[in-house]
C-alpha cells in the first residue's frame, strides 16, 4: 500500500529522475535519509522499475513517428512467438502492445524519413509468415508528450 509521501516521491522522480535525497526531503518535508529509504523501498517492491534518460527524437533525426497495427493471419503460440522475436529485434519498434479489436498488436515505430518506415513494414513486419494485415498512421504532431504516469 502506498501512502500520501510515496505517492509524491514517485510524482517527483518521473519528472526528474536526478533528484537527490536532499531536494526530495524538502519538496515532501521528511529528513533526507527517511526519502533514501522509501526511494530503496519502492525500487525493491518495483514501483521503480528503472531510470531513463528522454531523448529527443527530432534531434537524432528520428523525424517520422508512426503507429503500426498488426492483425495476424494465424494466432499459435508459435507464431505469436515469432512475431514477438521479430518486434524485439527492431531497434525502431520502441513499443509495442497487443490488442483486443481488429488489431493484435499496436507497434510505436520512430524512423529517420519515410523510405525507412516503407522498408520496415515492406520488408520486414508484411514477409512475416503470420502476419495478415498492417494498417499504418503517421504522426502528424504529438499534442501532449508522454507523461507521467498518475500517481
Amino acid at each position: 500500500m502506498l501512502d500520501q509521501n510515496d505517492k509524491k516521491l514517485l510524482a517527483a522522480v518521473q519528472k526528474n529522475a536526478h533528484l537527490t535525497a536532499q531536494e526530495l526531503s524538502e519538496r515532501l518535508n521528511m529528513s533526507a535519509s527517511q526519502v533514501g529509504r522509501r526511494r530503496q523501498k519502492l525500487e525493491a517492491e518495483g514501483y521503480i522499475s528503472a531510470y531513463r534518460a528522454h531523448l529527443d527524437a527530432s534531434k537524432l533525426g528520428l523525424s517520422v513517428q508512426a503507429f503500426i497495427q498488426v492483425q495476424l493471419d494465424s494466432h499459435g503460440p508459435e507464431q505469436a512467438k515469432s512475431f514477438a522475436r521479430l518486434v524485439e529485434l527492431q531497434p525502431e519498434v520502441t513499443s509495442a502492445w497487443t490488442l483486443t479489436g481488429d488489431a493484435d498488436y499496436l507497434l510505436r515505430i520512430y524512423c529517420n524519413d519515410l523510405a525507412s518506415l516503407n522498408k520496415i513494414i515492406h520488408d520486414i513486419i508484411l514477409p512475416h509468415p503470420a502476419v495478415g494485415r498492417v494498417h499504418s498512421q503517421i504522426v502528424m504532431d504529438q499534442m501532449k508528450k508522454d507523461a507521467p504516469l498518475p500517481t
